[in-house]
């Protein structure tokens, strides 16, 4: 049975060309989304982009026939712009705060009730992400969805590694040149095999790029930047990062797992030890913890610092570690000034190409989908990219757990050759820290 699904604008600002993703089922717009949409058109950030997207868009269907009347879409549906014929009965029902989403409403109430007359069973559908405009509708007897074609729960994101139990047999071949990779796993997966007949015995073990073999991982790893895998989750981190075949690594995990200090020991490690890459380029979107203190002042350099306190930290940490290092008193500066490390924020991203440098974009479950095709898209010849973040902790009103860029990346890029992700569960900051991110 054909539906007919009614558009928010919060879905158009998620993903300007939505009325594509209905098959071929009826698109209804009402123009109360289009002066909303023209609110947006003048901002710079993405949410401006979008908006004005969808009005091109819609000019450009305009030439095909009269948008009122309905026009045909590719995908055998049809998209038309809606008004409502008597807002006022919906507006008395609702607080007169919510203009707009009141004569959305009304659209969808009067398009049910013309159904209803012209005995036309076919269902109304509101499409929106907006959670209490779900609930008002619901009020009123109508349908309501959120938006989003390939939601998936965080619990349920492919982690990029697994368990297998094999015999003692496969455990040595593993180690000796590998084994054939079962068929339930992908390139870059790693797997932990355990003997089914003596459970402590273990090996840790990824499929190669090209799918076909399943080799073990070396026993033991020097430290790197004296960073070692503290768990094997941190172990299979450390092999992605440090694998030159392997352009796109996500990491995903709560706070305290090592995702930030692992990918920068790996990226100083492959720049100043390998000479591999030319230097470290860290970026981060920025997006304030509570209430903003306000504007900054002096240079970008200056502005960006507080926010860039974290990558310092680590990379402190680091250097730390290095006994050369402390003993001649080295910084994050030392490694700026000599051109080995760079910190930028993303904003200055676009129109860039960065070849032959290792990219780390740090906290991208603040990134939109469209801002992370945005940064992959900048990468040269030569260049390996790292995203980390902890979906649960979102600072972006404009994304989610489910459709942020962090999430989008793992399913959009999983069983590829030249991508890998490794989901860490367990902390190692310290004690206290794991704990708070358990039970808070």
């Amino acid at each position: 049975m054909l539906k007919t699904f009614v558009l928010d604008t919060n879905v158009l600002l998620h993903e300007p060309l939505a009325w594509r993703r209905f098959a071929d089922n009826d698109v209804a717009l009402p123009i109360y989304v289009v002066e909303e949409l023209d609110n947006f058109k003048k901002d710079l950030s993405g949410l401006g982009r979008n908006a004005r997207l969808v009005s091109r868009e819609l000019d450009e269907l305009r030439q095909r026939g009269s948008l009122s009347d309905g026009v045909d879409l590719d995908n055998g549906g049809t998209l038309r712009v809606v008004y409502a014929r008597d807002p006022e009965r919906t507006m008395a029902q609702f607080a007169v705060q919510h203009h707009y989403d009141n004569l959305i409403l009304r659209c969808c109430i009067e398009l049910r009730d013309g159904y209803a007359r012209a005995d036309d069973e076919r269902p109304v559908v509101l499409v929106t992400k907006d959670t209490n405009l779900r609930l008002r509708a619901d009020a009123l007897g109508l349908s309501a969805v959120d938006y989003d074609p390939e939601q998936v729960d965080v619990a349920d994101l492919y982690p990029g590694h697994a368990e297998i139990e094999v015999e003692d047999d496969a455990i040595r071949g593993a180690f000796e040149g590998g084994i054939a990779a079962p068929a339930d796993v992908v390139p870059n997966e790693y797997v932990l095999l355990r003997d089914v007949d003596n459970a402590k015995h273990t090996a840790l073990a990824r499929v190669e790029p090209d799918g076909a073999m399943l080799k073990a991982l070396p026993k033991r790893r020097a430290p790197i930047w004296g960073i070692s895998a503290r768990n094997k989750e941190q172990s299979y981190a450390l092999d992605l990062l440090l694998d030159d075949r392997v352009s796109l690594v996500t990491l995903v995990g709560k706070a305290g797992t090592g995702k930030t200090l692992l990918a920068l020991a790996a990226g100083l490690a492959k720049v100043t030890d390998e000479e591999r890459y030319q230097r470290v380029l860290v970026s981060r979107p920025i997006f304030p913890l509570g209430r903003d203190i306000g504007y900054l002042p002096g240079t970008v350099e200056e502005k960006l610092d507080p926010w860039m306190k974290p990558i310092y930290d680590n990379v402190e940490l680091l250097l730390s570690l290095n006994p050369d290092a402390r003993r001649m008193g080295h910084g994050h500066h030392t490694l700026v000034d000599m051109g080995l490390l760079e910190i930028e924020p993303l904003t200055y991203i676009r129109g860039r190409s960065i070849p032959n440098q290792y990219l780390i974009v740090d906290e991208a479950q603040n990134l939109t989908p469209h801002e992370c095709k945005t940064i992959l898209t900048r990468a040269g010849e030569g260049t390996k990219v790292v995203f980390t973040g902890d979906p649960y902790q979102i600072d972006n009103p404009y994304v989610d757990q489910s459709d942020n860029g962090l999430v989008h990346l793992v399913r959009r890029f999983a069983g590829q050759s030249i991508a890998g992700t490794v989901t860490l569960a367990r902390g190692e900051r310290s004690e206290l820290a794991e704990l708070a991110a358990n039970i808070l």
